[in-house]
């Protein structure tokens, strides 16, 4: 089973030091939301609520610079999502921060199964057939209402393949870095 956490993230099977030194996007700030310093966001996590969860966050701007800030409330507010971060007071303060990345550690993220991965932890991999046959690279994933599908990536190449685990993808192996799917490597 696939997590999207920021259409990336965290598996307990990796070694600590990579899961604690390792920053991953979870979501982005789109606006202020009142006046008071809220600011508007859209997560990238699965329930998208779950964004409001991690704290500290490292706010990456457009602009080039970063800091971590604590984040001290978080509501649904209509369609959107608006979090009340330390340091951030009032609408303009809010609205500088339009734009940047919200990223978290990989550590904070709630540790899986032995047959759940995050989509950060297959992002990277090789990709190959059950024949030995390289595909290219995971370069992302996709979310349909069906399954999530494996963006493969080789050279000028883009191969979409679906993340059906048994089926398509028939192992993942993130210690050797190799997810073995069951795929024609004409298509």
């Amino acid at each position: 089973m696939l997590r999207s956490c920021s259409r990336f993230t965290e598996n307990k099977r990796l070694p600590k030091q990579v899961r604690n030194d390792r920053w991953l996007s979870v979501g982005r700030i789109v606006g202020a939301s009142g006046v008071t310093g809220w600011v508007k966001l859209i997560s990238f996590t699965a329930p998208a609520r779950n964004v409001l969860d991690y704290s500290p966050w490292r706010i990456v701007q457009s602009g080039g610079g970063e800091h971590t800030v604590k984040v001290l409330a978080g509501k649904r507010t209509g369609e959107a999502l608006a979090a009340k971060l330390e340091g951030v007071v009032g609408r303009d303060s809010a609205l500088a921060l339009k734009g940047s990345e919200i990223q978290v550690l990989r550590s904070q993220l709630p540790d899986l199964s032995s047959t759940e991965y995050y989509w950060a932890d297959l992002e990277g991999l090789s990709v190959a057939t059950e024949q030995g046959v390289a595909l290219g690279t995971v370069q992302g994933l996709l979310e349909t209402g069906a399954n999530d599908v494996l963006v493969v990536v080789v050279g000028e190449r883009e191969r979409l393949i679906p993340y059906i685990r048994g089926q398509v993808v028939r192992k993942v192996d993130l210690a050797s870095g190799v997810i073995t799917v069951d795929w024609d490597p004409e298509f």
